[in-house]
């Protein structure tokens, strides 16, 4: 038998941070330099594959179920029972691993807190490595903060309070350039699972609980079956039991929703659940049938609520998906930011949220994701309405749901229709989440909500779906390049009158309104603003 093929050597590529070598250790560099050569090879070779359906998809203008996976959708087979650490998540806050966040996310009430180093976070080194950094020193319990405008200081509650940290590395298509093997990048989410695995995966065993994964923007069963390979591999690298990671894994493509249970089946001995993740969804279907002429033309995005009848099949499917494999079904996001000025702003958006999660929770999710600490009590309320003492309701089968294939692409099942404000929305929103992100801020908050990267993909993704479909909007306009250059220049300027010369003088807003137009204009369609904007990210 050949001795292994040694690991590439790692090479950091950045200025030095404070308390860095306590996360690129050598061991830790040597783990992920071993995940490096034993998986990127397939992880390229399932990028391209991406390539290739979204070709014939093109070609066809639909998508259908696996017809050569249809044993494992009639197979009699059932996740891997959820650790007790996981077996109630009915509510789950979502935000990124500074040090702040860290602190409040655990002491939040929620059941689980997901740590987030994809949207949430934009990947400057200082992130990556901090954040990694944080929850270390949370684990040991010896993390606190000031905050060095209020004077406020920040602890955790004692450890039964606290919430179970799912840690969501960054998806298949980014890349650490910090970070080298054999001359070329590291992959993003190996680099962020390597070292979260390798420094935590013990500790959190002594814990009680375990490393637990949200793995971000799969689209097949393939890339599934390469994460179960990497968590086979992992566990036995550092010696503990088979089975002891469990991963949530996001159904927030269009494909991944035709193959959600062959999606649990690869994971199954390691599969925690599924979540119904709403903008990078939309952002999925404006991306693979954006030639696919009107019928797949999305309206503004507040439009498309979860009631409408595509979103409807798309999270029914999902909730009896989970439950006939015993897995978790979690909902989706509230996003909403609550004012300390303006009460009837929050009166109002509480009752929406209490209604989404009612709603939620009544068709049999066992969760739900919430952006805020102080709509954590009322998502809880939500659920804890249906379940009571129950952990979770995985036994509410949902056998009522019939979904057909077409359902899940029936965007003209939804009566409305893209609006002028929608497209000046998209573009304000846009220019401000990005100037956030090109400063290193991945969770900004945009006129009363959290936004995270979903969001500015889905805003420009809909201005390029806009113009290319030749939309007429209500007041007789129709979307084309030169109006939405006409509203980013308008915005650009009233951006520099509402925060001053100094501050618009010293931010980004510039270099951001010119990304957003090229994502949005450019005839080619990047496959994600995330790449492009990746190169202009200083640090």
């Amino acid at each position: 038998m050949s001795a292994p093929a040694p690991s590439p050597l790692a090479i950091v590529d950045a200025e030095p941070l404070p308390r860095q070598d306590e996360v690129l250790t050598e061991a830790a560099l040597a783990f992920v330099a071993e995940l490096h050569r034993r998986f990127a090879p397939r992880r390229a070779e399932l990028l391209a594959r991406r390539a290739e359906r979204r070709a014939e998809i093109a070609r066809t203008s639909t998508l259908d179920f696996l017809p050569d996976t249809a044993q494992v959708r009639e197979g009699d087979w059932k996740v891997a029972p959820a650790p007790a650490a996981l077996n109630d998540r009915r509510v789950e806050i979502t935000g990124p691993t500074d040090r702040k966040m860290t602190i409040n996310a655990l002491n939040s009430g929620a059941k689980v807190w997901l740590a987030d180093f994809e949207d949430a976070s934009a990947p400057t080194w200082e992130n990556v490595v901090l954040g990694q950094l944080n929850l270390i020193d949370a684990y040991e319990r010896r993390i606190d903060f000031t905050d060095p405008r209020t004077g406020k200081a920040y602890a955790l509650k004692p450890a039964d309070q606290l919430a179970t940290v799912v840690m969501r590395p960054r998806g298949w298509h980014l890349e650490e350039r910090h970070l080298r093997f054999e001359g070329g990048p590291a992959s993003g989410s190996l680099v962020d699972f390597g070292l979260y695995f390798f420094h935590n995966a013990k500790r959190l065993i002594d814990l009680g609980k375990g490393p637990y994964f949200y793995l971000p923007k799969t689209e097949s069963h393939l890339e599934a079956r390469l994460w179960n390979e990497i968590f086979v591999f992992a566990q036995d690298y550092v010696g503990i039991p088979q089975g002891t990671v469990r991963a949530t894994v996001l159904i927030e493509t269009i494909t991944a929703a035709y193959e959600m249970e062959e999606i649990l089946y690869e994971l199954r001995d390691h599969a925690a659940g599924l979540n119904a993740g709403r903008w990078d969804y939309l952002f999925s279907i404006v991306k693979n049938f954006r030639d696919g002429g009107e019928k797949f033309v999305l309206p503004d995005r507040n439009a498309v609520t979860m009631t409408a009848p595509f979103m409807r099949a798309y999270t029914e499917l999902l909730v009896r998906t989970c439950h006939k494999r015993g897995a978790h079904a979690i909902g989706g996001m509230a996003a909403f930011i609550p004012s300390r000025k303006d009460a009837e702003v929050n009166k109002v958006a509480f009752e929406k949220v209490k209604a989404d999660k009612d709603r939620e929770a009544g068709d049999g999710f066992d969760g739900s994701w919430v952006a805020h600490p102080d709509l954590v009590p009322i998502a809880m309320a939500s659920f804890d309405a249906v379940l009571g003492e129950k952990p979770n309701q995985k036994d509410r089968l949902r056998e009522d749901v019939s979904v057909a294939p077409g359902e899940l692409i029936a965007i003209d099942s939804l009566d409305a229709r893209p609006t002028y404000e929608g497209l000046r929305n998209a573009v304000q929103v846009g220019i401000r989440y990005i100037e956030a992100w090109l400063r290193g801020l991945g969770a900004v908050g945009i006129f009363g909500l959290m936004e995270d990267a979903a969001t500015a993909e889905i805003s420009r993704s809909q201005i390029w779906q806009w113009i290319n479909a030749g939309v007429v909007f209500e007041n007789g306009e129709t979307a084309t390049a030169e109006l939405t250059r006409k509203i980013a220049t308008e915005e650009l300027a009233a951006i520099r009158a509402e925060v001053g010369e100094e501050a618009f003088t010293s931010g980004k807003w510039k270099q951001a309104h010119d990304l957003l137009l090229q994502v949005s204009l450019d005839a080619d369609y990047a496959d994600f603003l995330t790449l492009p904007a990746y190169d202009q990210l200083v640090g």
